[in-house]
């Protein structure tokens, strides 16, 4: 068995999320604790919900630790079977919604779960392939020949609280990673790891007077990383059950939200709302960014137009290695994803696993007290994903290439599957995405690399215009080139009308670079 080893934290935890959330509905039992769309629950309510959830959970037979999936977008269903399902003594696994109907029988075949919770609108989705897998069907939100009504059986199951004993060591949730082809990854977290996490309740400043929006999807765990600690810290979740971003700005005026967690492609949508400056967004007080690097000019925009502090967050779903970035208190180093976070420990490591010099390129690897049980089931991949130091303490290799700068900042350079080499030299994509997304014209870029007879592989530039451009891609090419060394250049860009990302808006490289080497021989 691979044994991995967090830090040991300055203030270990000593009760779970599931006791603090208990803790926080007693206390706050009047204050709202729950809204999404017209629906509202106080603390009393929500916590009455959940326990019904998981009186449920217990009568259709959950066993401790079973593995539960929900396939749903962010609702108030959603929210009370996520932690009705942790109060029974199950672990949450969540699947991602823009998965494909392959990927996601893979994913139930993969975590066996016994008990599977779909949402209407992904009926269809999943319905050709369930009678292949042992597992019980709940309809959260519509009546269906072979699949149980989630609502009457909560409705009728009593409102006590199970009190099902869990230990730290018991899985909290299992997220999958995204991909494609093959089987998706399954990491496990415990509730060890996410006890460890709400050391931000108070630095974040979520109190009873907190009132989070959330508009990233409950799956991901850039939206868990803020649901939680809002809920232990007594404070009000507002779920958005779809991204939109006047949207999100009427309801951060109307229900004065003081914080918020983004991802960068949320954050351009946002800032380029022709009236967002009309909006009165005086509420708010911190808002978050993670799953991607945002780009410097956006954090200067933010900083200047959007009121509240921004801090991003760098760090991968299975822990490890974290980065903050206070950019009200360091507006020097935007471009920077920021130092490693309290208790984290970070090494750059060349090719041969061996730390690289001060201010050179190397692989990101973490250590910290907040690190993944495992992937799901596979022994092999988890033993490939860890460093281990002369002291055999387990570091998570991220796949980012990194450096630190003067200050012990780290700076980003690209992923290291999406380096490009070309005629045996590095390129990294994200360098030449930036000068890009200088460009005058443009409004997004990416860079991948194709196929050379000459080189290997080459950079190509893929760009969408700015709304009433006319630019040609020979003219963006040149203008790029212009200021890219010559071992860095472009050797051609494509103008497309939209990149494809995934819901939490990462850029599907992957995806873009498919067409271009399937026909290539291996």
């Amino acid at each position: 068995m691979v044994t991995i080893n967090p830090s040991a934290p300055e203030t270990p935890p000593t009760e779970t999320v599931v006791e603090m959330v208990r803790k926080s509905a007693r206390k706050n039992a009047g204050l709202e604790a729950l809204v999404c769309g017209d629906t509202r629950l106080t603390w009393a309510q929500f916590d009455a919900r959940i326990n019904r959830v998981a009186n449920m959970l217990l009568a259709a037979g959950l066993q401790k630790g079973d593995n539960i999936a929900v396939l749903s977008p962010n609702s108030v269903a959603f929210a009370e079977l996520f932690m009705g399902i942790l109060r029974a003594g199950g672990c949450v696994t969540p699947l991602a919604t823009m998965s494909s109907s392959d990927a996601l029988e893979k994913m139930l075949t993969d975590c066996g779960a016994p008990i599977f919770f779909v949402a209407e609108q992904y009926h269809a989705l999943v319905d050709p392939f369930l009678d292949r897998l042992p597992v019980r069907r709940f309809a959260i939100d519509f009546v269906a020949d072979g699949y149980e009504d989630f609502q009457a059986l909560t409705d009728a199951a009593p409102d006590t609280d199970p009190m099902v004993e869990i230990a730290m060591t018991d899985p909290f949730n299992i997220i999958y990673s995204s991909g494609t082809t093959g089987t998706p990854k399954g990491i496990v977290h415990s509730h060890w790891m996410r006890a460890v996490q709400m050391d931000r309740v108070t630095a974040n400043g979520y109190d009873q007077q907190a009132r989070t929006l959330l508009s990233t999807p409950l799956y991901s765990n850039t939206t868990i990383v803020a649901f939680l600690p809002t809920l232990v810290g007594g404070s009000t979740v507002h779920l958005m059950p779809k991204f939109d971003a006047r949207g999100l700005l009427e309801i951060i005026e109307r229900e004065k939200i003081t914080h918020s967690m983004l991802v960068p492609v949320q954050y351009k949508r946002i800032m380029d709302v022709p009236d967002f400056d009309s909006f009165d967004l005086s509420s708010m007080k911190l808002k978050l960014s993670t799953s991607a690097p945002l780009r410097a000019d956006v954090k200067a925009d933010v900083l200047a137009r959007f009121p509240g502090n921004l801090v991003e967050y760098y760090g991968l779903t299975e822990g490890g290695g974290v980065t903050v970035l206070d950019t009200g208190a360091h507006p020097d180093k935007l471009h920077t994803v920021g130092q490693p976070g309290p208790g984290v420990k970070i090494k750059l490591l060349d090719e041969k696993g061996l730390e690289v010099a001060p201010g050179e390129i190397g692989e990101i690897c973490g250590r910290s007290a907040a690190m993944m049980a495992g992937y799901h089931g596979r022994e092999d991949l988890t033993a490939d994903y860890i460093w281990r130091d002369e002291n055999g303490d387990a570091y998570f290799k991220s796949g980012d290439m990194g450096s630190f700068d003067e200050d012990g900042f780290l700076v980003l350079s690209d992923r290291k599957k999406d380096m490009i080499i070309s005629g045996g030299l590095n390129i990294y994509a994200n360098d030449l995405e930036l000068v890009l997304l200088a460009d005058p014209d443009v409004t997004d870029a990416a860079v991948i690399g194709v196929p050379s007879d000459a080189w290997g592989e080459t950079p190509l530039g893929l760009v969408v215009l700015k709304p009433g451009s006319n630019a040609t891609a020979e003219e963006i090419c040149a203008r790029a080139n212009g200021k890219l060394g010559k071992s860095q250049r472009l050797s051609g860009v494509e103008i497309r009308d939209v990149l494809p990302r995934s819901s939490i808006g990462k850029i599907l490289k992957k995806d873009l670079r498919a067409p271009f080497w399937e026909k290539t021989p291996a």
